[in-house]
């Protein structure tokens, strides 16, 4: 091939996008989820709720270096981490659930892509302008005073929130107050700030100049969301049977012939991905629905009916497209793939509540000494080691006793003490040594191991909890 006609490139270069203003209950919506949505964020590691004198008082933390995760009066231990995979698990299917019914409504109003995005565009537009004026910005070559002065007035006010996304984060793994001195100090650990660099970095370039870019190229939802959608799910589309052909139209005037669309632009002009919606259904869309807002605006201005760009189903545009009225919403939200989503949806987080309540607050767990599986004593005797964790999740210490029930002929001894008490601290997990002893000829003379069941009593409240386990041995 000549150098006249190169190759064509594999690789388009992005576009920026200048998302236009636009209002409506839609918008509305956005701004009200983004609101609660930060504030949560942003807030939840101040808040306090009292445990007890030895046990954190945040209401939300991860406490890595105690290996505990509390949220509020509850608490979970790390052999209890089905809670957090039951969580992930219902996470998953509320995605599947809520794309099923409303498309890519998560990716639209509360995914962090797309409300961080939308505070950066909120920021860009305070500073900058609206879409025109940002446009002039970014198509005017010569750096001058007033382009360099509002860049960096832009990315300051960027990095600043990046820097307040960071520093959110690392407050939920340690106690914020205490936290945010040791930082200002320049007393905290060295993670806590490749942390805050690290997720200030990363909302910085995502939010302010990626944008899109995450949600059609990084984001492997789009790829799937098909698989969760057929003819009944409600998404955002076009009347293309009620706007096309399109053509330009003034209020009250009439054009025989001609659809509702006026081909203003201003569904695209508004669109953070950039789409244009009245192409049909497609990867990049995100269900924001602010294409509707501006549609319905429009419609307004001309005197036609809203809804030229909407809410819809394909089913629906079937039936339009004949003559018929449009199904009820709520046969599109309640049909067989729906239900049988909030069925396990419900049935996991059942589950999970029912495992929450019926967990004890004393706990045990036995292991064996393996070599030896059993000793003999000077005496004949035969005495068998196990170790025994004992788990208080009170808030104060505890004393606990231990018993076993078995062979009568069998006794019990503890590592360290005379008694068959132990005193656990609070919120801790104590490692107790404990001995079971067969006197001589007492032991099973036929089999190897005897079944034997040890139980632990908390003595002040009387809970008690077991676990079985074997003796190992034969007599002579």
């Amino acid at each position: 091939m000549s150098d006249s006609n190169p190759a064509p490139s594999l690789y388009a270069a992005r576009e920026p996008i200048f998302p236009r203003r636009v209002s409506g209950k839609f918008r509305n919506l956005k701004w009200y989820i983004m609101a609660v949505t930060l504030g949560i964020y942003y807030l939840t590691p101040w808040i306090r709720w009292d445990r007890g004198p030895s046990l954190p008082d945040q209401a939300v933390l991860l406490d890595l270096a105690n290996r505990r995760f509390y949220f509020f009066w509850i608490e979970i231990w790390p052999h209890e981490f089905y809670f957090v995979a039951g969580l992930l698990i219902m996470a998953g299917l509320g995605l599947f659930l809520f794309t099923s019914a409303l498309g890519r409504v998560w990716c639209g109003y509360a995914c962090p892509q797309t409300v961080w995005t939308d505070l950066f565009i909120l920021v860009e537009r305070w500073i900058e302008g609206d879409r025109n004026a940002r446009l002039r910005l970014h198509r005017q070559k010569k750096l001058d005073f007033r382009k360099a002065r509002l860049r960096v007035t832009k990315w300051t006010a960027w990095f600043l929130i990046g820097l307040a996304t960071g520093g959110a984060w690392v407050f939920y793994f340690a106690d914020a107050p205490t936290l945010a001195y040791d930082l200002v100090t320049l007393n905290a650990h060295p993670i806590a700030y490749s942390t805050m660099l690290i997720l200030t970095a990363t909302t910085f370039l995502f939010g302010g100049f990626a944008r899109e870019q995450i949600c059609i190229y990084a984001c492997p939802w789009p790829r799937i969301q098909a698989a969760m959608m057929d003819e009944d799910t409600l998404t955002v589309g076009y009347r293309e049977w009620r706007g096309e052909p399109r053509g330009k139209l003034k209020k009250g005037q009439v054009a025989e012939g001609q659809g509702d669309c006026i081909d203003c632009m201003a569904c695209v002009n508004v669109c953070p991905v950039g789409i244009d919606i009245r192409d049909g259904q497609q990867m990049e869309c995100i269900t924001c629905a602010l294409c509707i807002d501006a549609c319905d605006d429009v419609m307004a201005k001309i005197g036609k009916p809203r809804g030229l760009i909407d809410y819809m189903a394909l089913s629906d545009e079937t039936l339009e497209r004949s003559g018929n009225p449009p199904k009820n919403i709520w046969k599109h939200i309640l049909r067989p793939r729906t239900i049988m989503y909030t069925s396990l949806w419900s049935l996991v987080g059942v589950g999970l509540l029912f495992a929450l309540f019926i967990r004890s607050d004393i706990e045990l767990t036995v292991a064996p000494e393996r070599n030896p599986t059993f000793v003999t004593l000077s005496d004949g005797s035969i005495r068998n080691t196990y170790d025994v964790r004992l788990r208080n999740k009170h808030g104060e210490d505890r004393v606990f006793k231990l018993s076993i029930k078995g062979d009568p002929a069998m006794r019990l001894q503890l590592e360290g003490t005379v008694y068959h008490s132990v005193n656990v601290p609070a919120d801790t997990a104590l490692l107790q040594r404990v001995y079971i002893v067969s006197a001589k000829g007492s032991a099973p003379s036929q089999a190897s191991s005897t079944p034997v069941r040890i139980w632990v009593e908390d003595l002040i409240n009387g809970e008690r909890a077991h676990k079985d386990t074997s003796f190992n041995g034969k007599g002579n």
